[in-house]
């Protein structure tokens, strides 16, 4: 919880300093498109931080984001299927990565770095391949399907209104903190995190756990690719998605999960998540900040959270 309040002091700093040096930040059409930011970029984290705390990593996220997120628009234009049956297949196909990564790691006992970086190269070749290359989008078409990624409810009398993507934010968060930190399920993968053999010897099916993790991971990316690309329109596949894994585990280890593992809070991934979306709008907007150090930024605070993590992990031993 200490973590959990330390990065909201941080986020409410940089929100002050980003008001300060702009007088946009505050304007509620860049208030709503930051809290969409936040909200898909949430998604995507609950996902990682999933991974993160049975130990594991997830690089192939941005991948998996960049498959869904355009396939979705082709299989509904060029190949003239229904949204009823595009959106379940993806949904599917996200589960199966998932499961495959899950069993490549358990059974075959590969390591997750290495698995999900090969799925990073893999799923991106395939989409690039499967869409020749080419720009994936809706046009005027599916206006109402649209409404899910880029969509809002109005707040009467002011020019802000509550993102759509925020809703099923909610529902996953919810479920998700629910899972985690209710039911027994959530400890076991907590304790899985912490000490895997231990676990084990305690009667806990591990590697089912471990599948659970990645397949919760790579449903929530796909989830997420049809979001992202609901709300901009078109994908481009040799860029769609990428670099998204970072702030997926930025904002995951950034809100309390350990890279060791066995460490989560849903509430501290979407601070975290917010944290990372405030950081790049104010980016954006001062202009004393290039803009093309976003990525330097992003190292910086990874690099501070796992130091972080450590400092704490040391002053922790210290006092037993």
């Amino acid at each position: 919880m200490k973590k959990v309040f330390g990065i909201l002091g941080l986020l409410v700093l940089v929100c002050v300093i980003t008001t300060i040096a702009s007088e946009y930040f505050l304007v509620g059409r860049n208030i709503e498109n930051v809290v969409r930011r936040t909200a898909l970029f949430g998604i995507i984290s609950i996902g990682a931080a999933f991974v993160i705390t049975t130990s594991g990593i997830d690089l192939s996220i941005g991948s998996v984001i960049c498959l869904t997120g355009c396939l979705l628009p082709w299989l509904l234009t060029e190949q003239s299927m229904s949204p009823w049956l595009a959106i379940p297949l993806l949904v599917i196909l996200s589960v199966a990565i998932g499961l495959m990564h899950g069993l490549l790691i358990t059974k075959l006992k590969l390591q997750p770095f290495v698995v999900t970086l090969c799925g990073l190269l893999l799923y991106r070749g395939v989409t690039r391949g499967v869409v020749a290359d080419t720009s994936q989008g809706f046009g005027s078409l599916f206006e109402g399907l649209k409404w899910w990624g880029g969509g809002s409810v109005s707040l009467p009398g002011t020019d802000f209104g509550i993102p759509t993507p925020c809703i099923l934010l909610v529902v996953v968060a919810a479920l998700a903190a629910v899972f985690l930190h209710l039911t027994v399920w959530g400890r076991y993968l907590k304790a899985l995190g912490r000490n895997e053999e231990a676990a084990r010897y305690s009667g806990i099916d591990t590697d089912k756990m471990v599948i659970l993790a990645y397949v919760v991971c790579a449903l929530l990316s796909g989830l997420g690719g049809m979001l992202f690309v609901l709300d901009v329109g078109s994908a481009q596949p040799v860029d769609f998605g990428s670099f998204y894994e970072l702030y997926a585990i930025a904002a995951a280890v950034l809100g309390g999960c350990s890279l060791r593992g066995g460490e989560v809070s849903v509430l501290g991934v979407l601070i975290g998540a917010a944290l990372m979306q405030v950081l790049q709008n104010a980016i954006n907007l001062i202009d004393a900040i290039p803009k093309s150090i976003e990525f330097a930024v992003i190292g910086v605070v990874i690099l501070a959270g796992v130091s972080a993590d450590e400092l704490v992990r040391r002053a922790v031993a210290a006092r037993r």
